[in-house]
């Protein structure tokens, strides 16, 4: 049946967290769920999914559960992206950067993370030139010590990929960075951070606000 390889990975797909973190090593679930379904990909790359997440696929594929690889990293609790306020100098990098669109803001102005909307992927934290976000516990407890699927339910799973397909919808260039990786099989980078000296580049132009603002400039 020529659309058995889409359908299948289609269903897989639909058994991911849909955080789109890229600790699988793909540019998103999609990606992941693909490289299953053509037999590139090992059904124990997503740490978001968990254990939980693992047996469902090996459900679904019929073949024997196995331990998550240590090399995606570890199942552990959903954390929460949060912005501190007094060090966020507006650069919108992090924005860009987050999947699911759960970073609002504008430019130079105080960002913030939208904590409903946030999967605990992390991308936002290498893009910021002056690492104001940090990644917390969920404040609800009775979640804040669950892992995998406990953690996270089909229905969040479910608008995670609507957010993200919107997404790149807005972001064009990050889809066709993903399609690419995908297309070559090769493992994609995780973010989108800027380059090394574009981030020194931003720190100093807001640095200069800063100062012009306080009427201190040099």
């Amino acid at each position: 049946m020529p659309n058995a390889p889409g359908a299948l990975a289609a269903q897989i797909d639909a058994l991911l967290p849909q955080t789109q973190c890229t600790r699988c090593g793909y540019p998103d679930c999609a990606a992941y769920a693909q490289a299953i379904a053509s037999g590139d990909a090992e059904i124990n790359r997503c740490p978001p999914g968990g254990a939980e997440g693992i047996a469902r696929l090996a459900a679904l594929l019929h073949r024997p559960p196995a331990p998550l690889d240590p090399e995606c990293g570890a199942e552990g609790p959903r954390l929460l992206a949060v912005i501190d306020p007094a060090q966020c100098i507006g650069c919108t990098l992090c924005i860009q950067a987050c999947p699911v669109d759960a970073i609002a803001g504008v430019s130079k102005r105080m960002h913030t993370v939208i904590a409903r909307w946030c999967t605990g992927c992390a991308l936002c934290l290498p893009p910021c030139p002056v690492d104001c976000i940090r990644m917390e516990p969920l404040p609800d407890a009775a979640l804040a010590t669950q892992t995998g699927w406990n953690a996270w339910t089909a229905a969040q799973s479910t608008e995670a990929r609507q957010r993200y397909s919107r997404h790149l919808e807005r972001h064009p260039r990050q889809l066709a960075q993903a399609a690419a990786a995908e297309q070559a099989q090769t493992e994609p980078p995780a973010t989108s951070a800027p380059s090394a000296d574009r981030k020194a580049a931003l720190l100093q132009a807001a640095l200069e606000r800063a100062r012009r603002r306080q009427g201190t400039t040099t």
